[in-house]
């Protein structure tokens, strides 16, 4: 009763909030003192006025409040971001940059991410040299064009990190360095030999500025995950495979490397979500389960709200048949993002898993109703039909009664389907090879069936014409 489906075992890669597992990626603006201190001045050098530095002073106030106390809503956005427009407004003809780009950070927080980058953009333009903002519509954009633009996203980035901030921004450092090992080319320029050394280059100068910055330590450790990888001959960045037994092994020197990383950052930090998710990839590779159970769960327990690690918690206990876990856990990240079809495709194989006599119809349903929105949210998807017909053939069919026969053959169109869609992709070709083996056996299954059916006819048959002539025999006496 073999399932396959393609749940990630997955990294916190690119988007437009990057490795937080929640919240905002732009850390808050805020002006400085002139070299006198005696006043404050913007990002280009203007005097802020005393009444424009209070509502901004409310503004910042106002945003580390609501980030200590979780209760980010539209309401508590809404009302921060205007204390920052406010600042702004207050400065008059002179632009302040600063309190535009935290107007747009309080509508990230609660993921308003249209009016985020509009008042990012508006930073920009008050300010073009501002490079906090141009981080910010860097990845906007580049989500925007469905992380295909790497080119300009890098070039953007660049800007922002090298250029404007001469390697003061770390989070800009970070992001190039994640973008270059999203690209992964191999082509050389001024900056390194290829993406993956540009990667490496641009955390470890992250470090240099602040050795405390977590998104960094945490990069590092999957840039050497990954490097280990891409030595195997393996694919790098978000993982499509939950059974890293089957795949070609990396070198262990370098998981250790990577893992090393892990525990220095841990204890810098151990609060920080994001670097127990890497720790438990590396301890997937490393073949440590269960070190990775417990890696990914600190990770969702530190942020329940980090899609990633309760995705990651779910497959692993998938593979080693802790289906209530994953249950638990799919439902939570499902929560967050309800058209997610790993975390569908996940959740329907952890309740088929828990199926037993006591709950057979309830969780059969419940199995075949998440099938049925993974196919929906992904038609094209195989692996949904696969696992439609495992749940056909091996429960519904055999629930026995009239409609066995009918699930049979549900069951047996199901794998033709998933047959048809998988085509010739290499990770389907023992899954192709085993439906074609169940196909036939559901032919036989119904043969046999049937036969049986018309010999139990037969028999009754011959039983009643047995007994029809006992008792004509019983009356002619």
């Amino acid at each position: 009763m073999r399932s396959i489906t393609r749940v990630a075992v997955a990294a916190v890669l690119l988007a437009t909030t990057i490795g937080c597992g929640g919240g905002a990626s732009g850390a808050a603006a805020q002006p400085a003192k002139d070299p006198l201190g005696k006043a404050v001045v913007d990002s280009k050098g203007n005097t802020v006025s005393v009444a424009a530095a209070n509502k901004f002073k409310s503004g910042l106030d106002a945003m580390t409040q609501h980030d200590k106390a979780g209760n980010w809503s539209d309401a508590t956005c809404s009302a921060t971001a205007e204390l920052f427009v406010d600042a702004a407004e207050e400065q008059g003809d002179k632009s302040f940059a600063e309190a535009t780009y935290n107007a747009g950070l309080a509508w990230q927080r609660c993921k308003k991410d249209g009016e985020a980058k509009k008042y990012f953009q508006e930073a920009l333009k008050q300010n073009p040299k501002f490079h906090p903002a141009r981080v910010q519509v860097a990845l906007y954009t580049f989500a925007e064009s469905g992380e295909r633009d790497m080119d300009t996203a890098i070039r953007e980035m660049r800007q922002a990190a090298v250029v404007d901030a001469q390697y003061k921004n770390v989070e800009a450092l970070v992001h190039l360095a994640l973008l270059y090992m999203k690209r992964g080319n191999e082509v050389a320029d001024n900056d390194g030999p290829n993406d993956f050394q540009r990667a490496k280059r641009y955390i470890q100068s992250a470090l240099a500025v602040d050795d405390g910055f977590m998104p960094a330590f945490n990069q590092l450790a999957i840039y050497y995950l990954e490097t280990a990888k891409k030595k195997a001959g393996r694919k790098t960045g978000r993982r499509v495979a939950t059974n890293v037994a089957k795949e070609k092994k990396v070198d262990t020197q370098a998981l250790e490397l990577a893992a090393l990383v892990c525990s220095q950052a841990v204890r810098k930090n151990p609060n920080y979500a994001p670097i127990f998710n890497t720790a438990g990839m590396i301890q997937v590779e490393l073949g440590n389960l269960n070190n990775a159970v417990q890696a990914f769960n600190t990770a969702r327990k530190l942020d329940p709200t980090f899609f990633e690690a309760q995705m990651n918690f779910a497959a692993v206990n998938l593979q080693f048949r802790g289906f209530q876990q994953a249950d638990e856990a799919y439902r939570a990240a499902l929560r967050m993002r309800p058209n997610d079809y790993e975390a569908r495709l996940g959740l329907a194989l952890a309740i088929r898993g828990q199926i037993d006599d006591a709950n057979f119809d309830k969780m059969v349903a419940a199995a075949s109703s998440e099938l049925e929105a993974a196919k929906k949210i992904a038609p094209d998807r195989a692996e949904t039909y696969y696992n439609e017909a495992i749940l056909t053939q091996e429960y519904k069919a055999k629930s026995g009664g009239k409609g066995a026969e009918s699930h049979l053959q549900a069951a047996k169109q199901l794998f033709g389907q998933f047959i048809q869609k998988a085509g010739a992709s290499p990770e389907f070709s023992e899954a192709v090879k085993r439906s074609k083996e169940r196909m036939q056996e559901i032919e036989q299954i119904i043969a046999f069936n049937r036969q049986t059916e018309a010999e139990r006819k037969a028999s009754e048959a011959d039983i009643k014409q047995k007994q029809a002539e006992q008792e004509a025999a019983q009356e002619a006496e």
